[in-house]
């Protein structure tokens, strides 16, 4: 295994080629306003709208760490623009693409999921903006593997059911509160229902789900084994 294996988030790709796209759209809505009648500013202003959002799209990939992951020997680092977790090998239970029921089959997700042995040791690794950006992101997850049997007779089941507690006491007796205690009772959630605590996007990776779940794989057993 290498020191440092480096990811690339296929979410910083094209930041100049985005950038162009709106230099050359700006340009030729201004040659459109000087050149065109008024009764067609209209697709002036549309080439104006769409260089603006090319050139926001290039902003936001700009703001994106230059790797997303980082592999050492000792510890797995993800990398966001609004801070970072650490999760050391020997924490880690079991990674794979998770699965959800889809109808009579089972369908993949564009993630990669990992599921971890002892919260205390990674809470103490994860930023608190991450943690809060995490929370809003991924609410969609907690809509798989909802029980049928659920009361919804309110009406207010799935926006009761992103609610997170501000307390949470892991297995060894720790207690935590406020943003952790949120994020631990989260991870709680998820892995009740999908069998994971942490989820990555598929488009923070320079390479497909699977392969990436092969590639922590083979450094997980590679570190264990050297270690032992």
């Amino acid at each position: 295994m290498q020191d440092i294996i480096e990811i690339r988030s296929h979410a910083k790709r094209n930041v100049i080629v985005s950038v162009l796209i709106g230099i050359v759209g700006l340009c030729l809505a201004s040659i459109a306003f000087s050149v065109l009648p008024k009764s067609l500013y209209l697709i002036g202003i549309f080439l104006t709208s769409a260089s603006l959002v090319a050139l926001l799209i290039a902003w936001v990939k700009y703001r994106e760490p230059q790797f997303s992951f980082l592999l050492s020997r000792e510890s797995i680092l993800y990398k966001h623009r609004h801070g970072q977790w650490q999760l050391d090998w020997s924490n880690i239970q079991r990674v794979d693409v998770p699965r959800v029921s889809h109808g009579a089959d089972y369908k993949s997700l564009e993630m990669v999921a990992i599921k971890i042995k002892d919260y205390s040791v990674f809470l103490e690794k994860v930023s608190p903006r991450l943690m809060t950006n995490i929370l809003m992101e991924q609410r969609p997850l907690l809509f798989h593997e909802l029980s049928a049997s659920k009361d919804c007779a309110t009406g207010n089941c799935h926006s009761d059911d992103m609610l997170e507690h501000d307390y949470f006491k892991d297995s060894n007796g720790i207690e935590y509160k406020g943003i952790r205690a949120m994020f631990a009772n989260r991870m709680t959630k998820l892995r009740a229902r999908l069998g994971y605590d942490l989820f990555v996007a598929g488009s923070e990776l320079d390479r497909t789900e699977q392969e990436f779940v092969d590639l922590l794989r083979q450094c997980q057993q590679r570190v264990l084994t050297v270690s032992s």
